[in-house]
Formats: C-alpha cells, structure tokens, sequence
C-alpha cells in the first residue's frame, strides 16, 4: 500500500469520525437541530355552547331561524306572545295613576269648600251655645224664687255643657281642614307611588325580556322548543355555539412546560385541511390536571399534564367545535436536557 493511500485512508476514517462526534454532541453544543426547537401538542378546538331562555314563561309565538343558521350577537332567537305582558302592563300604568292622584290630593290639602263647611259648622255650633248660655243664666235666677223647677235648671245646664263640648269639637274640625294633610299621609302616599311605578318598570323590563336576543355570534346548534309551545322562566329554548373566539385546548407534560409562556405563536392544522392556522398561547393552567394529583416520586412528575389554551386568529368554518388538531410551537425555549 503507498503513502498516499495510507494518508488517504486515515483522512477519510477522521473525517468520518468528527461526523460521528458532531451527530453524537450535536455540534459540541455550538449547533442544534431545527426540530428540536419545535414543540408538538395534541388537542381539540373547544366547545363553547350556552342554553337560551326566557326570564318571564310564556306562550312561543316564533322563531326566526333555523337549526345551523349563522347568528350575530344582538339577533332575535324567539319571541314570546306578548298581549298579557301588555295587559299586566296596563293594569301597572292605571294604578301609577291612582298613586299619582292620591298624592298630589294629600299635597294640596283640603278644598276651600270643605274649609267653609267647617267654619259653618263651627258657626252653628256658636249659636248654639250662646242659646244655651242665655237659658242657663235666666233660669239660673228664676230657680231661686221657684219660678222654674230645680229639674228644669238642671236640664238648661247639661244644655249649656254640650254646647260648650260641641263648640271645641267644631273649632278642631276647622283646625284640622286648614292644616291639611300630616307629613306621615303624605309620605306613606309618596311610597305608594313609588311602589306603582316599580310594578310599572317590571312589566316593561318582562315585555323586553319576551324577546330573546344572542348574546354572541355563532350557530344555531338545536331549537329545543317550537313556536305555540308554552314555556316556563329558565326552561332551554335554543342552543348557541358561540365559535368567536375560537379556541384550541391542548396539554403540555411537566418536562416541557418551562419551554412555553402566554403570547407565543402556534401553528394549527387539523387532519385533512391543508390550511395552516395562526394562533397564540393566551393562558396556561396554573395547576396540573390529571393525575397524580400529588406529587411523591421523580417518575410521577412525567405524567402531570397542564392545561394550555390557544387562540386561533384566522378560524374559518372549515376548523369545527370538538375537532382534533395539532399545535405547533416553533420558537420554544430548549429542553433542560439539551
């Protein structure tokens, strides 16, 4: 064998082991494959729904959109037959107004004509006693002579006395037409007022809640009831999927939690859509699920998963509720064994 060839055999034998060596240290830590950076999750598009329903019962008079139909926040999902609503409506207006009446009657006081009244009264009941007066005092005299009996007296005196009780009773009657209502009538009409126009607003506030609006954009998932059914408050009327802003649920192990953080960017496909979806990582689940719930062992630490919630920024219709999905996490932090 020549010198070359030896030269040439041991060259080649060196080259092949610093490859050797390269693949095995991986570049002696100066150099790191592309795909070890990259983070691979498994999980499923999240499903979102929320029962619908009346807070008042009532009779369905209708329901504009079918099971599947794309609804936007705001749209009207059913309605109730509203002509009780109103009637109960009517009756709560009718007696704001008695309320009304009742206290502006005890504001104002009493009529001049029943301030009259009282004064005639009073007046009458005067003359009275001054009829009285003069009878008591002339037979007063006369029953000392024995003109008039001492039983005739008597009676002219209790005549006297009555008229006198009658005059104060009268001079109160008036006292009290003049100062009008008490401040306790007053407020106690107040409440009553107030206590009518609260029956008032709740009926308006039933009529607004006999249509039932989506609180969000989605899909139309079931119509649990129909139109002419009679339903009760909280019983499902409908189900909404509500598919804005979707969301990916995945699972991270403990070994590779450290490598992720909220705000980094994902890339989401799912099996037979050649779309490539754009994501971030809003939230990671600060506690592990699954079990075990307690850590003891370094071998159990392998098996805690934690909870990562993804928010896809380009959904199409094509990416469904439920719907398995991979997550990819290209710029994550190297592994601690790395």
């Amino acid at each position: 064998m020549t010198r070359r060839r030896i030269i040439g055999i041991a060259a080649v034998a060196a080259l092949a082991a610093l490859v050797i060596a390269l693949v095995a240290t991986r570049g002696f830590g100066i150099f790191a494959a592309h795909g070890d950076d990259v983070l691979t999750l498994s999980g499923n598009v999240d499903i979102r729904q929320v029962d619908l329903a009346f807070r008042v019962p009532g009779r369905i008079a209708g329901m504009p959109f079918e099971e599947g139909a794309h609804i936007e926040a705001g749209d009207v999902i059913a309605k109730l037959d509203p002509s009780p609503l109103n009637d109960a409506r009517a009756a709560a207006e009718a007696q704001v107004g008695v309320a009304e009446a009742e206290l502006q009657k005890r504001r104002a006081g009493n009529r001049a004509q029943e301030i009259g009244q009282a004064q005639a009264k009073l007046a009458e009941t005067e003359a009275t006693l001054a009829n009285a007066r003069e009878n008591y005092e002339r037979r007063s005299g006369l029953v000392k002579t024995g003109a008039v009996s001492q039983a005739v007296f008597e009676a002219s005196r209790a005549e006297y006395g009555a008229a006198q009780a009658q005059v104060a009773a009268a001079g109160q009657a008036l006292s009290l037409q003049r100062a009008g209502a008490r401040k306790e009538d007053i407020d106690a009409a107040a409440a009553q007022l107030r206590s009518a126009v609260a029956q008032r607003d709740k009926t308006e506030t039933d009529l607004k809640d006999a249509v039932l609006r989506a609180p969000n954009a989605g899909t139309l998932l079931t119509r649990a009831r129909e139109p002419g059914a009679i339903v009760q408050s909280g019983e499902t009327v409908a189900t909404l999927t509500i598919d804005r802003p979707m969301r990916v649920r995945a699972y991270v192990g403990e070994p590779d939690l450290s490598r992720i953080s909220p705000g980094m960017a994902v890339t989401v496909t799912a099996d037979g859509n050649a779309k490539r979806y754009q994501g971030t990582i809003g939230f990671i689940s600060p506690t592990a699920e699954f079990t075990p719930k307690t850590v003891q062992t370094q071998d159990l630490r392998t098996d805690l998963v934690y909870r990562v919630r993804i928010i896809v920024q380009n959904p199409d219709n094509a990416l469904r509720q439920g719907q398995p999905v991979t997550v990819s996490i290209p710029a994550t932090r190297p592994a601690k064994d790395q």
